[in-house]
């Protein structure tokens, strides 16, 4: 038996004070890791709700007012596995410091916009260098977080921001025109980079895990190009129609260099996005939840953003704090599910029921009308939207991160963003297709010169759209009980990432 020396006290008292110290440093990390990630979620929306005052200012068409989202959404979605593999390749923390500077930059450019081409040069900039920060944070915290209460936790806070951000953007962008300038909405990005900066440059270390392969240039090309026409023919069905070669070209142009690059991912030495990420049952049916769950958010923020300001006379910043009870309502929520239920009842019982409740607070919300108030037809229906996003998105994300080698974490994190991001493309082609197709409906069979005819078809556009999102969230349902296994998911401990701080 060894024997007891004088000096274990002090050397017990010494390895306890670093596991501390380390443990403290790992929650000041999720707190950068937040930072970005909200920069990133909030660009989404923060853009949208000024987008009026840009134009009155700038003076650019209707017609090309979508290509102030659009540029965003195709570099974002078209280069997000490229940025997460740069992570896994070059190192996490220069593509997330780069990332956060691109991202400043690119952000002070459009503030600065003197004209439309700038503005849209500045917007594609930012997509393209939240297509780097993006998985680079999500990988990061994979990566940090190892221990399973811990990494339930920083889940729990890191899906929150992911299902909220567009909430706050809202409120952030309504503030920031009302009492500022339009401009400032970018602005805005350039104060919340520095935070970042200096925490990721002072807490992250730089480990490569993936310094021996090499970058996969096929799959690259047929991924980025494939995303790219997805989103585009998605981004046409709102200005052309699914009947335009702009649209049903790009969307098969983009089906078969997915299923290229799909086909390459088997037979490539050092792939873009090795299958086995893919394949994985849980992990499978967790990308699924994240893109259906992209596509029905959508009818939650547009179409009720519309609702509240042009049939309610909200303004700007009382629309943003209107959604503030689905935001509390996700994020505490979204703590329950992940560090509570989770480990107690599996996902197979907790995203279901996420979606479940999504689904029946999105058919709620359809019984608003011309002559409705916000306290009795929209603040019940969006607390029970935000209970049910809060349950499916951070449990999701954690598995479909989860048990990655960590030299796949970059990859993975990003396939959970180009989810989110080619979801929300979706839902916004085919959810505007909708309620466009059921206003005009309305107005065919009524007098279309009365204002209370022109107000009810407005009210039918946005009820359709929450109908087809409570449809997405009721298919989620059923396809995350049907994919998912039963009981707790186990992390493979040879799988499992390892910590580098």
């Amino acid at each position: 038996m060894p024997q007891k020396t004088l000096n274990d006290g002090p050397r017990t008292g010494a390895l306890a004070k670093a596991h501390a110290d380390a443990s403290a440093k790992r929650w000041w990390i999720l707190a950068i890791i937040a930072v970005a990630q909200l920069m990133v979620v909030l660009d989404a929306t923060i853009v949208n709700i000024a987008l009026p005052s840009a134009q009155a200012d700038l003076g650019f068409s209707d017609g090309s007012r979508q290509w102030i989202v659009t540029a965003y959404a195709l570099a974002f979605a078209s280069l997000l596995l490229l940025g997460g593999r740069i992570a896994d390749l070059f190192g996490r923390k220069p593509a997330f410091l780069v990332g956060v500077v691109g991202f400043a930059a690119a952000s002070a450019l459009g503030g600065a916009a003197n004209g439309f081409t700038m503005l849209v040069v500045a917007r594609a900039l930012q997509g393209a260098f939240g297509a780097l920060l993006a998985p680079a944070a999500l990988s990061l915290l994979n990566t940090t977080f190892t221990d399973a209460r811990e990494r339930a936790r920083a889940f729990s806070v890191y899906g929150a921001i992911a299902g909220a951000g567009g909430a706050v953007g809202l409120l952030l962008g309504g503030v920031l025109t009302d009492a500022l300038d339009w401009r400032w909405t970018l602005y805005v990005n350039v104060a919340i980079a520095v935070v970042a900066f200096v925490g990721g440059w002072v807490l992250l270390g730089d480990h490569r895990d993936a310094a021996n392969a090499k970058l996969d240039v096929p799959g690259t090309v047929l991924v980025a190009s494939g995303l790219f026409s997805l989103v585009y023919g998605f981004s046409n069905a709102e200005t052309h129609d699914w009947g335009s070669p702009l649209t049903w070209g790009f969307l098969i142009a983009g089906g078969l260099l997915l299923a290229a690059f799909a086909w390459w991912q088997t037979r490539a030495a050092h792939p873009l996005l090795p299958l086995r990420i893919l394949l994985d049952r849980d992990r499978g049916a967790s990308f699924l939840a994240v893109l259906i769950t992209g596509a029905g958010m959508f009818g939650v923020f547009l179409f009720l953003t519309y609702y509240l300001q042009l049939n309610l006379g909200f303004s700007p910043t009382k629309t943003g704090v209107a959604f503030l009870p689905m935001v509390g309502a996700l994020m505490v929520t979204a703590q329950l599910g992940s560090t509570v239920l989770m480990p107690r009842i599996g996902p197979k019982a907790v995203i279901p029921l996420g979606f479940a409740i999504a689904t029946a607070g999105m058919a709620w919300l359809t019984g608003i009308g011309v002559g409705s108030h916000y306290a009795s037809a929209v603040l019940p229906q969006l607390i029970v939207i935000g209970v049910g996003l809060g349950l499916v998105m951070p449990t999701a994300m954690q598995l479909a991160t989860g048990g990655v080698a960590a030299e796949d974490a970059g990859v993975a994190s990003a396939t959970v963003n180009a989810m989110q991001q080619v979801g929300g493309s979706i839902g916004t082609a085919l959810l505007n297709t909708l309620a466009a197709s059921a206003a005009t409906d309305y107005m065919s069979g009524h007098n279309p010169a009365s204002k209370l005819v022109q107000a009810q078809a407005t009210i039918e556009s946005y009820t359709t759209a929450f109908w087809w999102s409570a449809g997405f969230f009721a298919a989620g349902t059923v396809i995350a009980f049907l994919l998912h296994r039963r009981g707790v998911p186990t992390q493979d401990a040879e799988a499992a990432p390892v910590v580098h701080m």
